[in-house]
């Protein structure tokens, strides 16, 4: 039995994409060009990115379910995404790609029976483990989506904004010692 159920899952990847969400309508978009080296994504291209490599999961795991990735073209499969993360140009277009792949990424999580959550899918020799779970792979979404939040929330950062998760801890904690009674 996979220790982790549907609801479950799909809720803690909806928290992801809502923050993740929260960034990308906290940042301006005059920013959205912002890039903190030459080398580095800007915050539209991180933000694009995540979008589209969502799509991406839902397309290999909930249309095509692939069950095998020996042979697939990698190359192919990367230059698409590259090409759909250049149609979405501005920040509104971004913010809805962003709730749609979000949503339908995690209404396929809310659906998937264990017996496909369990599922090996296998990987060309190299592949470090050669067969994975199908539920792994779902948890590499949100670690994926995790990582270049982080990315975004430092990019945040070098723009002047605290980050939501940030205030919102500061109010809380501004609240609790306001409600602590002083001396007795």
């Amino acid at each position: 039995m996979t220790y982790y159920g549907n609801k479950e899952l799909a809720a803690s990847f909806r928290t992801v994409r809502k923050n993740t969400i929260a960034i990308a309508e906290d940042i301006p978009e005059d920013h959205y060009g912002f890039r903190p080296t030459p080398d580095s994504r800007s915050v539209a291209e991180v933000l694009r990115h995540i979008a589209v490599s969502t799509q991406g999961y839902h397309t290999l795991h909930a249309v095509r379910k692939m069950t095998s990735f020996v042979g697939f073209d990698w190359g192919a499969h990367m230059q698409k995404a590259q090409q759909e993360e250049q149609r979405l140009q501005t920040r509104a277009q971004i913010l809805d790609a962003l709730r749609s792949s979000g949503e339908a990424w995690a209404s396929y999580l809310d659906s998937v029976p264990e017996a496909e959550r369990a599922q090996l899918v296998t990987f060309s020799d190299g592949a470090e483990p050669p067969p994975k779970s199908r539920f792994e792979m779902f948890l590499s979404v949100k670690e994926h989506e995790m990582h270049h939040r982080a990315q975004l929330m430092v990019l945040e950062r070098l723009l002047g904004i605290v980050p939501h998760l940030t205030r919102e801890r500061q109010a809380r904690s501004s609240a609790a010692a306001a409600a602590k009674p002083t001396g007795a």
